[in-house]
């Protein structure tokens, strides 16, 4: 398990962002596909991870919205943190604990081992026992309530502790027990963040408030100075468009803190980061000297029909390629993989998107139905053909063949890799066809390198084939 505060700096530098997304789930938010799931509360909490991923540094689940639900929403609990795991996004789980003993180890492990949490909230009002059993927990981070957003904050948290505000106190404290314990300060009392800053100068400070509250982002981020996150969570999941609204309240907080209004995107979405790194990890994408079939030496070897063997890295890909299918809102009835490669991907497409497949044999049985085309289709309808990597385009051309003989329209190509260099969508846009890919091959190795997943010299060696 990485660092979290190590994983939140990474994302913060990554997508310029310090918005955190916050998930209070009611039954008022889940829309009707939600409720047709198996588990809606989890369905929902996927549907807002996946609509806001581009735009949060971490997510903030409150589990008491979940342990409302008794198993079922544990259950959706469970679920939610595996898919923001799966994305890639570190979880911190509001849940506010504050006992001792026995009963915080339990607290622990229910946390961090049962449902996987990267970080937790807790109360310290008992003190340094309260946070023992979670420091054991390698790499996991702590925020420790110090003075919250709520109205009666100030009824306990002002009182005075030899000259001091006990929230001044507790940030001191709290803090010299751990590097690893963050504090919670809220955004609507910026003179007490400040206060707090002065208290602990290093320390990562969570700032709810702005949203539905009302705090001054702008006040705050100023007095935080550094090392902030900043939850919402009605600001955005109540949205008609939580897409927009996280995008939207992630440039309005760059604004407050003097950054760039619109961060430019990174060149590859974390989706797309995901499938190059794992087709790496699996040997799909290799990198060395391999001779082609032609005879001519090539410096990578991409072989993905090694995705069969490898379900959770389909599953990755096939998610991928539903994310390429609706950002470019492709219009179709039917799905049509091209064999052999993208029969794996076609049924791994089909099944997370219900919709229908067919595919084109490359030879037609001598006996039996001696059927080209498998599957239920009618003349008439719109074929999405989808294939495994494209080179030149030719081999995309003759696949698209017999469907448009046997009556289907066939517009658009969707690949998972593009390694033509943008010679192969011109070659297809000259038969009527609009090539779509998940990754490039420039992309690809631009990512790799930039991770050190791979040497400089053999990004360059690559770009230079490439060119060639």
């Amino acid at each position: 398990m990485h660092d979290f505060f190590e994983q939140v700096e990474s994302l913060q530098q990554s997508y310029a962002t310090i918005l955190c997304l916050g998930l209070d789930p009611r039954p008022h938010y889940l829309t009707e596909a939600d409720r047709q799931a198996e588990n809606p509360l989890a369905a929902w909490g996927e549907r807002m991870l996946r609509e806001t991923a581009d735009y949060i540094c971490c997510v903030k689940p409150n589990s008491a919205f979940y342990e409302a639900q008794g198993s079922y929403g544990w259950e959706a609990l469970k679920q939610t943190i595996a898919i923001a795991h799966e994305i890639g996004i570190p979880v911190l789980l509001d849940a506010k604990r504050g006992d001792i003993g026995s009963t915080a180890e339990a607290h622990a492990v229910a946390a961090f081992h049962e449902l996987e949490a990267d970080a937790i909230t807790l109360s310290p009002y008992l003190g340094r026992d309260t946070m023992q059993p979670f420091l054991k927990v390698a790499g996991r981070g702590l925020f420790v309530l110090c003075h919250t957003s709520n109205p009666s904050a100030d009824d306990v948290q002002l009182l005075d502790v030899q000259g001091r505000s006990l929230y001044e106190v507790v940030a001191e404290r709290a803090t010299q027990w751990s590097d690893r314990i963050g504090l919670v300060v809220g955004a609507t009392y910026p003179h007490a963040i400040a206060a707090v800053r002065e208290a602990a100068p290093e320390a990562w400070l969570l700032l709810p408030g702005v949203g539905a509250q009302g705090a001054d982002e702008k006040a705050a981020i100023a007095a935080a100075g550094q090392r902030m996150i900043v939850p919402v969570s009605r600001g955005i999941i109540a949205a008609d468009d939580p897409r927009q609204a996280a995008r939207e309240l992630r440039d309005k907080l760059n604004r407050a803190a003097d950054r760039s209004v619109a961060a430019p995107a990174p060149a590859l979405s974390r989706r797309q980061q995901a499938v190059a790194e794992t087709l790496l990890s699996i040997g799909a994408v290799r990198f060395g000297q391999f001779t082609l079939a032609s005879g001519a030496q090539s410096p990578f070897y991409i072989d993905l029909r090694l995705l069969a063997s490898h379900p959770r890295a389909l599953s990755l890909v096939a998610r991928a390629i539903g994310d390429l299918i609706a950002e470019k809102a492709l219009d179709f009835d039917v799905l049509a993989a091209l064999p052999y490669g993208a029969l794996p991907i076609g049924v791994a497409v089909s099944l997370q998107s219900g919709d229908p497949l067919i595919y084109p044999r490359k030879e037609v049985k001598g006996y039996g139905t001696q059927r080209q085309i498998e599957g239920i289709y009618e003349a008439g309808q719109v074929a999405l053909v989808l294939d495994d990597l494209v080179t030149t385009g030719g081999t995309k051309v003759k696949g698209a063949e017999p469907l448009r003989h046997a009556g289907l329209t066939v517009n658009d190509i969707v690949v998972l890799i593009d390694r033509s260099g943008g010679g192969a969508a011109t070659e297809l846009a000259t038969h009527g066809m609009a090539l779509h890919a998940v990754l490039t091959m420039e992309a690809m190795i631009d990512h790799l390198a930039t991770q050190d997943l791979i040497s400089a010299e053999q990004r360059k060696t690559v770009a230079r084939y490439l060119a060639g």
